[in-house]
């Protein structure tokens, strides 16, 4: 038997592996709401900006039309989408439903048709897993949404990394209260979720409990005054920019960034 023959094969083997191996590390981009009385081109300037740096793929959590609960609207408003985005084709981008996205049977039916997806699913991305929900018709997630969640994070328990994505942040007064006592915490605290991603309220926002990072994206290029308002159980409005979120994922963490865009001056930081 020739031996150093077969090392030989098994050293090319090993080094032409090495060359072509998939990277462990990886970037995406999580859009914020793009409406919601729209400010006109900012939605235009984070995407361009977005382009610029290349993520493997982008995410949105929502509000992607200003759909005014009009089902006679929905082709005219999925085709202004369409034609911004068209020209960063080339990322994959994955939606999230909103209020603003689904609000009856017919403007579902052209989400889905859009979207390529159902309300609710979810997709691995190397060592990652997003699973996304839908409650852009409630203010929390139904029971169906929770055993939903609850199966595909038993059956992705592998991944080493975690993310929920929906567009309501229902859980926010909870979380500020530093209050677990709710099925979505459960279930992210048992399979080791370590990011629930949300929008709709137009402001950038996080807290952390139980190592879950609770995170609003806020805007995308909807108003800057939507949805805001007094209280004490308001967080603090520092988050009322326009911008985005960078996930990176590396082989020991995920690190999710708020980036702000200076839509006017056309400036990102």
């Amino acid at each position: 038997m020739n031996f150093p023959r077969k090392i030989r094969f098994i050293a090319i083997a090993a080094a032409f592996l090495a060359r072509h191996a998939v990277p462990a590390d990886f970037d995406f981009a999580i859009l914020g709401d793009r409406t919601g009385n729209a400010a006109p081109g900012v939605y235009e300037q984070i995407t361009k900006e977005i382009g610029a740096h290349r993520p493997d793929f982008v995410i949105n959590v929502g509000d992607s039309i200003e759909g005014e609960r009009n089902d006679d609207a929905l082709d005219t408003h999925w085709g202004e989408f369409q034609k911004i985005w068209k020209r960063y084709k080339h990322y994959p981008l994955y939606f999230t439903a909103g209020n603003h996205d689904i609000w009856s049977a017919e403007s579902e039916r052209i989400w889905r048709r859009e979207s390529g997806h159902p309300p609710q699913y979810s997709f691995d991305f190397r060592s990652a897993h997003i699973t996304v929900l839908d409650n852009s018709r409630s203010e929390g997630l139904a029971a169906d949404q929770i055993a939903f969640l609850e199966s595909d994070l038993a059956a992705h328990s592998g991944q080493q990394f975690k993310f929920i994505f929906f567009h309501r942040p229902f859980w926010l007064v909870a979380v500020k209260f530093q209050n677990g006592n709710f099925p979505l915490h459960r279930l992210a605290k048992k399979y080791g979720a370590g990011f629930v991603v949300s929008g709709h309220a137009h402001e950038f926002d996080r807290s952390e409990y139980d190592q879950v990072q609770y995170v609003m994206v806020g805007s995308s290029g909807g108003s800057l005054s939507h949805g805001t308002g007094d209280g004490p159980l308001r967080p603090k409005l520092d988050g009322l920019y326009f911008g985005y979120a960078w996930v990176h994922v590396s082989d020991t963490a995920a690190r999710l960034d708020f980036r702000r865009v200076d839509a006017q001056s056309g400036r990102g930081k």
